[in-house]
């Protein structure tokens, strides 16, 4: 009933709907007048598989993996956190198929996972280039939290995830 190719091709779909919005929401960023203190930005994907949405935060990170907040009265510079899409749906299921599904999901997760994962964090890759990411001086990562590893999307790249911070 449920092959990874299909489930791939329907996330792809449902995320390339919320292109045109991620991309406008990166141009902004890209406009930002980040604190000095910031040394990179991680653009983290929140995945919440049980309601089949995700959500994608920008944090302003030092080099110590600590965000920078900025208590100055200088509101042209930013520092912190802001999201750059907020939840959408990625796939789409009926109820009565709830079951079928996450059974199949067991089965298949490490394809399943490293597949879903490439998935967004292409189509995330393309609407950055789309909005201008090459012109951002500031190192940039896409991440999922709690993984150990980091795409760098200054070189297109997987990393570990503690290169980053050195």
């Amino acid at each position: 009933m449920f092959s990874v190719e299909s489930y791939i091709r329907s996330i792809k779909t449902n995320l390339d709907k919320q292109s045109d919005l991620l991309t406008e929401n990166l141009k902004k960023v890209f406009a930002y007048n980040f604190s000095p203190k910031t040394d990179l930005l991680e653009f983290s994907a929140f995945m919440e598989p049980t309601r089949f949405e995700i959500a994608i935060r920008m944090f302003s990170m030092d080099k110590e993996a600590n965000e920078v907040f900025d208590n100055g009265t200088d509101s042209t510079v930013f520092a912190g956190s802001i999201d750059v899409l907020p939840e959408v749906v990625y796939y789409q299921l009926n109820e009565n198929q709830l079951n079928d599904f996450f059974d199949f999901y067991e089965e298949n997760e490490e394809k399943v996972v490293q597949q879903e994962q490439k998935a967004v964090a292409d189509w995330f890759r393309g609407c950055w280039e789309k909005a201008g990411g090459d012109k951002i001086n500031l190192p940039s990562y896409f991440i999922f939290p709690d993984d150990y590893k980091s795409y760098d999307l200054k070189n297109n790249q997987w990393i570990d995830d503690e290169e980053k911070w050195s």
